[in-house]
């Protein structure tokens, strides 16, 4: 299985609104999926601007972008996205 890429903006806005939590998401993932998902920390994604800069903070995962990003929307679709996961 190919791993799952998750990359954070670690921009001015984006830390500023959250980013500093979703950092931590390595340290709280549950460990079956520690080898499963690729975490990366992101200088700027570029998405802010005057339409959108209250989306953040912004995160990538399999090149889609996710604004308003938590540790629980980001769970959500970790689980949506492993094999056997998103299964009820």
């Amino acid at each position: 299985m190919k791993k799952i890429t998750l990359e954070i903006c670690c921009g001015t806005t984006c830390y500023m609104l959250g980013t500093q939590k979703l950092l931590q998401i390595e340290n709280i993932m549950p460990e079956e999926w520690k080898n499963c998902v690729a975490v990366s920390a992101i200088p700027c994604l570029n998405n802010c601007t005057s339409e959108n800069i209250c989306g953040a903070p912004f995160v990538r995962i399999n090149g889609e972008i996710m604004s308003h990003a938590s540790v629980e929307s980001i769970f959500n679709r970790i689980r949506e996205l492993l094999p056997g996961e998103g299964e009820e």
